[in-house]
C-alpha cells in the first residue's frame, strides 16, 4: 500500500526552542533606524568641502614648487652672471693701463740702442696684459681705417669731411673699445667721416 504524503505543516516541536527566547521586534523602532538622509547630505557636503580644500592646498603646493624652481634659475643665473661681469668694475681700471703701454710703444724710438730692453720689455708687459684680459673674457674692439661706424662698438669723437670716403665710414682710431664676455666694457673712440654723398 502506498504510503501516505508527508503535509508541509510544520508542528510546534519542530520549531527551535531559541527562537522563543528572542523577544518580539519593535517595529516602531525600526523605523527609527531607518537612514537620515539629512545626515548624508552633510556628509557629502563635507566631502566636497575636504575635497576642495585638498585641491586648493594641491594648487598652493605646486605654485610654491614653480616658485622654489624659479627663485633656484634666477639664482643660477645671477651667480654665473657674478662670476662674468663681477669683474667689470676691475676689468675697466685697467684699460688705461693698455692705454698708457700702448702709447708707449707708439711714441718710442726703434733705432735707439738704448731703449731696445726698455720696449721689449713693454712689449712684453703689454703681451702679458693681453693674456690675463683674454682670460677673463675681456676681448679687443680693433675697428680698421675705412670700416662702417657702429653705434653699439664705437663712440665718435669727432665727424669731418675725408674725400674719398662715405658718411659714417672710421676715418680715425684713437683707442681702441673692450668687450667685456658679450657686453660692452668700452666703446672704441674713432673719427668718423661726414662726407655729403656725391661728394
Amino acid at each position: 500500500m502506498a504510503e501516505p504524503k508527508h503535509k508541509d505543516v510544520t508542528s510546534l516541536d519542530d520549531i527551535p526552542s531559541a527562537a522563543g527566547n528572542q523577544e518580539p521586534m519593535d517595529l516602531n523602532s525600526l523605523a527609527e533606524e531607518t537612514v537620515d538622509y539629512a545626515s548624508e547630505d552633510r556628509l557629502t557636503a563635507e566631502l566636497e568641502q575636504a575635497l576642495a580644500e585638498r585641491d586648493e592646498m594641491r594648487d598652493r603646493f605646486m605654485r610654491a614648487l614653480a616658485d622654489a624652481e624659479n627663485a633656484r634659475k634666477r639664482s643660477d643665473r645671477d651667480r654665473r652672471e657674478a662670476e662674468q661681469f663681477g669683474g667689470s668694475k676691475l676689468s675697466r681700471d685697467m684699460l688705461p693701463v693698455y692705454d698708457n703701454l700702448v702709447r708707449a710703444l707708439d711714441a718710442a724710438p726703434e733705432s735707439d740702442e738704448n731703449t731696445k730692453a726698455l720696449l721689449e720689455g713693454v712689449r712684453l708687459t703689454l703681451r702679458e696684459l693681453l693674456n690675463i684680459f683674454t682670460k677673463h673674457g675681456i676681448t679687443p674692439i680693433v675697428p680698421e681705417i675705412g670700416d662702417r661706424f657702429d653705434p653699439q662698438l664705437h663712440q665718435a669723437m669727432f665727424e669731418a669731411p675725408v674725400p674719398q670716403t662715405k658718411a659714417g665710414d672710421i676715418i680715425q682710431v684713437m683707442t681702441q673699445g673692450f668687450l667685456l664676455h658679450d657686453r660692452l666694457l668700452r666703446p672704441a673712440q674713432v673719427g668718423v667721416s661726414s662726407t655729403p654723398a656725391g661728394s
